[in-house]
């Protein structure tokens, strides 16, 4: 069964925390982001990156650009991601 992770080659790891609790704990700009992600990414890792950005002094939207810069850079480790020279051009 390949539940809601969909098909990628990126290892799965198991929690020992609430997630769902992890995540209504987080900030509401970092909430909405993770509901768009093309990732399932954990409240704790969310977290982490998001809390390195502002001790950075980064404002919200660089903030939100880093994550977005992680999770391209994570996604272009995936096999299975199609990429652009893949895709034929209409």
């Amino acid at each position: 069964m390949r539940r809601n992770l969909g098909s990628t080659t990126l290892r799965r790891k198991r929690r020992s925390v609430d997630p769902m609790g992890q995540y209504d704990n987080l900030p509401a700009p970092l909430r909405r982001w993770l509901s768009q992600a093309a990732l399932p990414w954990s409240p704790t890792s969310a977290r982490r990156l998001w809390d390195r950005a502002c001790a950075q002094g980064l404002c919200t939207e660089d903030a939100l650009h880093l994550l977005r810069q992680a999770e391209v850079k994570t996604l272009a480790r995936d096999r299975r991601t199609p990429t652009r020279d893949s895709n034929p051009q209409f």
